[in-house]
């Protein structure tokens, strides 16, 4: 961390210093709208997964070269992981962005389904996400221009978010070691900065190996690899029963053979394991490669498996997440145009819900004891430097992420509209900081009282290489 000196007048006592007129830097991000889009746009239209994203990243680090930004590429031993820095002093304000789309989820921006289930799409919105984090990077860099402020903003560009836990690398290669503090947001159906934590995660991808044979004129001399992994699944669904009841554990069998008259001598399931607490995924997870073994004892196959990804829970930084709320909340929801509501409505309908646009047009009021649902990556960064996000209404109320509804919505100008309530909150959250450095000293203190003394990061998925084929 960089030790932040601050100064009697710098903190603004007495009020010796005038605040910073912020709205000039707003408006700009306003008025440079349809770049932004376009380029939201543009990484929408590419659909790249995890890894993958080479010609999303690319434009991201096009769009910021041209702003002055110096880039690093192939950060951590990732191609597609990427710095862009301005400045060479002061606090040093970390905003990261992510631009990787999810398997199976391609859908034209319609409000009915029209998905083609073998390509990728956009579920969770990281094409708004990276481009908003950006947009937000060069406002700070051009406040930090033509205000003459001491500080440094760096824009990290995060790929594999979805299960390739792309910032766990980062983490662990000390990319986020010189920041003072780490922004970031997603994409959501409302309006909200909460501190609501992410659950642990370790997740791998389980291989059993068998021996061929005609399923009917020499079944005795076969080995079914199905038979290994549908014997792990059915091991690990009863011991559901015996685990704490907030857990969660997910699979798909990626592979289960060709034919069915042809014993399978290969087959593949991916698992997922999730809890808010760390050892606890770590205790469930090794009882998941227990079963694994166990499966492959009892069919007569052998087991192997690769980590894939493993990320820890959120640590939440109140200081941080209420500055963020009070800057969500000035720069305000925004309303639908006539063509828009129609295009909302026909998605309420195919969810079931009712259109209930209160925090599209407001903000949902601060929640302290807002739960944890999902996991991110972020978590790994949030143990190393005090962090803190939000979520931008950039689906229609009620979706779902990981759904054609949100890869429709987010493909159209209400996720455009959303995507630049996110750039203006992360800009005006890091204009404050600016104005003010005493905060992240409280964000600083917060930090290490809830991380504890003899903290010492341990990444969940090991010391293996990224796993850059994890979606191939």
């Amino acid at each position: 961390m960089k030790k932040i000196i601050l100064s009697f007048f710098s903190l603004g006592f007495f009020g010796l210093q005038a605040q910073t007129d912020h709205s000039t830097f707003l408006n700009a991000i306003d008025a440079n709208a349809a770049q932004y889009s376009e380029v939201a746009q543009t990484i929408w239209s590419y659909a790249e997964m995890g890894y993958q994203e080479t010609k999303s990243s690319a434009l991201l680090q096009e769009t910021l070269v041209a702003e002055g930004f110096t880039i690093e590429k192939g950060i951590a031993g990732i191609p597609t992981a990427f710095s862009a820095t301005y400045g060479t002093d002061g606090p040093v304000i970390a905003i990261l962005g992510e631009y990787d789309a999810l398997p199976g989820l391609s859908q034209k921006n319609l409000p009915y389904k029209v998905s083609n289930n073998t390509r990728a799409g956009h579920g969770c919105g990281h094409h708004l996400f990276g481009t908003a984090s950006a947009a937000a990077a060069i406002a700070v860099k051009n406040y930090l221009k033509e205000t003459g402020k001491a500080g440094t903003v760096k824009f990290f560009g995060c790929p594999a978010e979805e299960g390739g836990s792309g910032k766990v690398y980062m983490t662990r290669a000390g990319l986020f070691d010189d920041a003072d503090v780490a922004l970031h947001w997603h994409p959501n159906n409302k309006n909200a900065a909460n501190p609501g934590a992410a659950l642990a995660n370790k997740s791998a991808k389980f291989r059993f190996y068998g021996r061929s044979a005609h399923a009917a004129a020499a079944p005795e001399q076969g080995r079914s690899a199905l038979d290994g992994v549908e014997s792990m699944n059915y091991m690990v669904n009863m011991m559901r029963e015996h685990i704490p009841s907030s857990a969660r554990i997910h699979y798909v069998i990626t592979r289960g053979g060709e034919a069915p008259n042809v014993v399978p001598d290969f087959a593949e399931v991916y698992y997922y394991a999730r809890h808010d607490r760390r050892d606890v995924v770590i205790d469930i997870f090794d009882r998941i490669v227990n079963t694994a073994k166990g499966a492959a004892l009892g069919t007569g196959t052998t087991m192997d498996l690769e980590m894939i990804g493993g990320t820890h829970e959120l640590l939440p930084n109140d200081v941080l997440q209420q500055l963020m709320h009070k800057s969500l909340t000035q720069v305000g929801g925004f309303d639908y145009t006539i063509k828009e509501n129609e295009f909302a409505n026909s998605i309420a309908e195919t969810l079931g819900k009712p259109l209930n646009m209160d925090y599209v047009t407001g903000v949902e009021p601060y929640d302290p004891n807002a739960l944890p649902m999902g996991s991110t990556d972020v978590g790994d960064v949030s143990f190393t430097v005090p962090t803190a996000g939000m979520g931008a209404a950039t689906w229609v109320p009620g979706t779902p992420a990981h759904s054609w509804q949100a890869v429709a919505t987010g493909g159209t100008s209400i996720g455009n509209k959303g995507m630049l309530v996110a750039a203006k909150t992360l800009a005006l959250t890091a204009f404050k900081l600016l104005d003010n450095p005493k905060i992240l000293d409280q964000a600083q203190a917060e930090f290490l009282e809830k991380r504890g003394a003899d903290f010492k990061y341990i990444p969940l998925l090991g010391e293996r290489s990224p796993a850059l084929d994890y979606r191939n």
